[in-house]
């Protein structure tokens, strides 16, 4: 049993992404080819925003993010820490600090109450200024937005939905780019839009924010509207206006992607399904099952539930042949990259609470009732 099962979705459109890639190895235009053009258009008519930049993973996509508002020292970026480390490990980047934010229980996303707690105190010892709110889309649903976006307008400051892991997510019908300033995601095979390798983009429905990032993945290239208020006297394909990097995403990446989104909303379906299943199984037998806020849709990129002896029950499913993750069994404040960031003793309990019982199920579209009934089966027949 696969705990995402990659190989049962290739095998579903295995022809058409043959053919793809193919197609874009007989091309010779491997990097920046029209795919990615092309899916770019897509991935921002998805979430019906204006722009979409692709990039090479989901990393870059927020410290490209976080490059255009040119964060410096002295900044603070309020961010979980209970998330993949990259959300934090960025901040550092820029010479900013990271300022951690505890979580709901019932979603793992990112508390209003403590982000206003939070904000306040590092208003209040007065060393840093609140600039940037990361917002992560944990496990694939969508984090308050409405709360989290007041709190940032008020504050002046701007907004990051960090969805690497929830792409296609909606909060009442809306995507996080309707609230966010920038919505990042990454294209890690293992996430439910993913390619055969690394990637990530960028959306926003700020035009010059998009040419911005667009310039900085490429070195800080001249944009059209430098083009238009300067006159070059070289070549402006050679020209360098603005520190950037190197975060192209490959043509081939591209040509997967937009086979992939073909797809895309019947699998979000299928992982509905497989959630629902597990939960009217599981609801009462563990510590907890996941919640979804009100109005969410999630794209379920993990199913984690909770168990009051994690350790044991992991254990147990390995010996019976079932695979099982801990996402995350560290919080990224009790990481060592981190000690210098870390909160007041006590800032954070809900975080480090969910570290100690969290485990995660498989989950990917393909699951079938027969694998999700012997799943169950072996949890409840744990006794320890």
């Amino acid at each position: 049993m696969q705990f995402i099962d990659l190989q049962a979705q290739r095998r579903r459109i295995e022809s058409q992404i043959n053919s793809a890639v193919q197609a874009v190895i007989e091309s010779g235009r491997y990097v920046l080819g029209p795919e990615v053009g092309e899916v770019e258009k897509q991935l921002a008519a998805w979430c019906g925003a204006k722009h979409a930049v692709s990039c090479a993973n989901g990393t870059d996509a927020l410290a490209l993010a976080l490059m255009a508002w040119a964060l410096k020292p002295g900044d603070a970026v309020f961010c979980p820490s209970f998330t993949f480390v990259a959300t934090a490990q960025v901040v550092p980047w820029l010479g900013a600090t990271p300022v951690f934010v505890d979580i709901h229980a019932e979603t793992y996303n990112m508390d209003p109450a403590s982000l206003e707690a939070q904000i306040a105190r590092v208003k209040a010892e007065g060393r840093l200024t609140p600039k940037v709110v990361i917002a992560v889309d944990l496990f694939g649903q969508p984090a308050d937005y409405p709360a989290i976006k007041a709190i940032c307008d008020r504050e002046g400051m701007k907004l990051i939905a960090d969805t690497a892991q929830g792409y296609g997510c909606t909060l009442n019908g809306k995507h996080p780019s309707d609230w966010a300033d920038i919505a990042t995601t990454s294209f890690f095979p293992a996430k439910p839009l993913g390619c055969y390798g690394d990637g990530g983009a960028i959306v926003t429905n700020d035009s010059a924010l998009a040419e911005l990032i667009e310039s900085l993945r490429v070195y800080g290239k001249v944009t059209p509207t430098d083009a238009a208020q300067r006159n070059f006297h070289h070549d402006p394909k050679y020209l360098s206006l603005r520190v950037g990097m190197n975060s192209r995403l490959d043509t081939i990446q591209a040509a997967i992607l937009l086979e992939k989104l073909k797809i895309f909303a019947d699998e979000i379906e299928k992982r509905e399904a497989v959630a629902q299943r597990y939960s009217q199984a599981l609801r009462g037998k563990v510590r907890r099952v996941p919640g979804v806020i009100a109005g969410g849709q999630s794209v379920w990129a993990q199913y984690v539930i909770e168990h009051d002896q994690r350790d044991g029950l992991q254990a147990h499913l390995t010996a019976n042949g079932i695979p099982s993750m801990v996402y995350y069994p560290v919080p990224i404040h009790q990481q060592d990259f981190a000690a210098r960031f870390a909160p007041p003793d006590g800032t954070l309990p809900v975080t480090e609470t969910a570290s100690r019982h969290v485990l995660a199920l498989p989950m990917h579209p393909y699951l079938s009732a027969e694998d999700q009934d012997r799943i169950v089966e072996a949890m409840l027949g744990f006794n320890g």
